[in-house]
């Protein structure tokens, strides 16, 4: 029976196809290619990508969707089906008196340890307890700090008159950081922009520069970076009211204006996939609907958002995300970016100097 990796090296070689040509149809990058074929599924940034990119990859080959997908969860639990003569053979009785061995072995272990253990109980508990890492509380003093933390850790951002606080929550096949604004989760090599006093824009770089999955013992090399133009504390708006934020006329020439009006009003994004594409998205301005939403999308796949103030974006595939604005009767397309291109950004309503509003797209770098 051919292997996952055999069956898609065969299949794309039997209809004459390179890498670089299937890259171009798939927009995935050739080196995850190799790697489905060569099953090294360590070198995908998570499971997430190794199946929307091995669903991808089979239905360009014209192969059995499903199969692959079975042959890959086999290999993730390496299952091995036991010869059907070795199931006949009548068992032998060494295995029996081997484990009756063992278990006594086992016992007799369990009960010199249980001895040991209480006669030097109090010694032991002192000593575990001297190994027991306290969680270590850093504040950030200058624009960039890089050190390595554990879980518990945390990191005081002064802005202005206030500070804020971040924590690493947990270290798994990604990492979490708890921030004023909610969780937010970080791939290895993955960089978000956070926004911490809830006025719009980004004041944090986070980047997780280095961390090994599931190991918590080894901490996550992070590194914390002030956005450029990052605001200071203000007075949070009341619940539910538009952003008040003035808009600079620099800030206004380096934006998409989608839409001006003379107040601010809801809108929606209509969004159609023309291919795959993991895309997150957050509401702006609205407590009751924080939160980070995440969805890996397909070719034909539609997706809308409504908002009443603004909508943060994050597109694996920029491309791939075919927008249409919808709002105050008018409709108005919009381009996110390239083929391949991450592209972070958020759309939101923005007061110009003569106290118009317009509805502007703001890539975030």
């Amino acid at each position: 029976m051919e292997s996952l990796g055999q069956k898609l090296k065969n299949a794309r070689e039997e209809k004459g196809l390179s890498f670089d040509e299937i890259s171009r149809e798939t927009n995935i990058a050739g080196r995850y290619l190799e790697a489905l074929e060569r099953e090294d599924f360590a070198a995908f940034p998570g499971e997430t990508y190794v199946l929307g990119f091995l669903r991808n990859y089979g239905e360009t080959l014209s192969l059995n969707v499903p199969e692959l997908l079975s042959l890959y969860r086999a290999l993730k639990i390496q299952e091995q089906p036991i010869p059907v003569d070795t199931l006949l053979k009548e068992p032998s009785p060494l295995p029996r008196i081997i484990v009756t061995v063992l278990v006594i072995l086992v016992l007799l272990g369990s009960i010199g340890a249980g001895l040991i253990f209480f006669l030097k109980r109090p010694g032991r508990e002192a000593s575990a307890a001297g190994a027991r890492r306290a969680p270590a509380e850093y504040t950030m003093n200058t624009e960039l700090l890089e050190r390595r933390f554990y879980i518990g850790d945390s990191l005081l951002v002064p802005l202005g008159e206030n500070q804020y606080k971040l924590e690493l929550s947990n270290l798994g096949d990604a990492l979490s950081i708890t921030t004023p604004g909610g969780l937010t989760m970080l791939d290895l090599s993955q960089e978000v922009n956070v926004d911490l006093n809830n006025d719009g824009s980004g004041d944090l770089i986070i980047t997780a520069a280095d961390f090994a999955k599931n190991d918590t013992a080894a901490g996550a090399l992070l590194r914390f970076q002030l956005s450029a133009g990052f605001q200071h504390a203000e007075a949070s708006a009341p619940e539910g009211a538009l952003p008040q934020e003035t808009a600079s006329p620099s800030s206004l020439s380096s934006s998409t204006v989608i839409f001006t009006a003379g107040g601010a009003y809801p809108f929606t994004l209509q969004t159609v996939f023309q291919g795959y594409c993991m895309f997150r998205w957050e509401i702006l301005y609205e407590r009751d609907r924080q939160g980070r939403n995440e969805q890996y999308f397909q070719r034909a796949n539609e997706l809308n958002i409504q908002a009443n103030n603004g909508i943060r974006l994050w597109a694996s595939n920029a491309q791939a995300a075919k927008i249409n604005v919808i709002g105050g009767g008018q409709t108005a397309p919009l381009e996110l970016g390239s083929a391949g291109e991450v592209v972070v950004a958020d759309i939101r309503w923005v007061r110009d100097e003569e106290n118009r509003y317009r509805l502007v797209m703001m890539r975030l770098e």
